[in-house]
């Protein structure tokens, strides 16, 4: 790419996601656990906006809580537009505007979104064509969430998460998702669950050797029937999570006396994702929790992955 033809900004957008079934297998050596995750990104997005700069910079805005973002070096975008410019050779930096709608350390994503639009916008900023292939492999390095934020859609993830393989679904799915206005620390959740297994080595089976999704969980997803999906929407980190915060489990409660055919607490929380039947019940759930004085949105699902913006 020549000088003239270069780009003065790339607007990219990645999803947030709900895990619809995270299995959890037993702690490893190395600390960390492998997983079986099906994934389904849905409507709500980081905005990155990139432009050329000497150094790396990002300033952040949107219409979450935002005082747990940082804005140094430790954020998970900087991080991802140095490491594909030490991979590229680009010698040059970008200032990345981040635009979040996705809950902050919600168990939705919303970092990795951010990390999966800024590989993207900076390839394209910088003309380095980086091979899609690569550019996954560099999302995992970031985080095991990051390939599938790339992706989108509807995926299986195993391993830490993040060796993906498509899912396919049918339809639209409507969610109603509870945000909290407190976050949950991801490795803190892992550690009650490891505690609450080895209090109750007794009494539960042992963590699955090699986690997988259950068939009824694809069936449901293939069939696009949310009646289905709903009787097997299922998560390890629930348990833990609620140990750690006893109040989603009032909010699972009341979705359910309102009408959701089905409550998951997403990923490590503290974010609780409702299944609706259709727009209509999504709607009335929606007015119901918020007249609880729940911070509540809707979202759809399955929709794409990161992608480039025409402004």
């Amino acid at each position: 790419m020549t000088a003239e033809a270069a780009p003065t900004m790339i607007h990219t957008r990645a999803p947030g996601k709900i895990n619809v079934f995270l299995q959890v297998g037993a702690l490893e050596d190395d600390g960390y656990h492998d997983v079986a995750i099906a994934y389904q990104a849905v409507s709500l997005y980081e905005d990155v906006r990139a432009y050329p700069a000497d150094d790396f910079s990002v300033s952040v805005t949107g219409t979450v809580e935002l005082s747990r973002v940082p804005t140094d070096g430790s954020n998970i975008a900087i991080r991802a537009a140095r490491l594909l410019a030490a991979r590229t050779g680009y010698r040059g930096g970008v200032r990345l505007e981040i635009d979040k709608h996705v809950p902050v350390t919600g168990g939705m994503g919303g970092g990795s979104a951010d990390a999966a639009a800024t590989l993207l916008a900076c390839d394209a900023l910088w003309g380095t064509a980086f091979p899609r292939e690569d550019m996954l492999d560099l999302a995992a390095e970031l985080g095991a969430d990051v390939p599938f934020a790339f992706t989108g859609g509807t995926a299986i993830g195993t391993g830490r998460g993040d060796q993906l393989s498509p899912a396919l679904a049918k339809g639209q799915f409507h969610w109603v998702l509870a945000l909290a206005d407190f976050g949950l620390s991801t490795p803190a959740v892992y550690r009650e669950l490891d505690e609450h297994r080895a209090r109750h080595i007794q009494d539960i089976s042992p963590a699955p050797v090699a986690p997988s999704v259950d068939a009824n969980v694809l069936q449901a997803l293939r069939a696009g029937d949310p009646h289905m999906l709903a009787e097997c929407l299922y998560n390890d980190l629930q348990a833990p999570a609620i140990h750690l915060e006893p109040s989603l489990a009032d909010v699972l409660e009341l979705g359910e006396r309102n009408g959701a055919l089905a409550g998951i607490v997403s990923g490590s929380g503290p974010t609780v994702a409702f299944l609706a039947a259709d727009i209509d019940s999504a709607l009335e759930l929606q007015i119901a929790l918020s007249a609880a004085q729940l911070t509540v949105v809707r979202a759809t699902g399955p929709v794409h992955g990161a992608r480039i913006v025409t402004d």
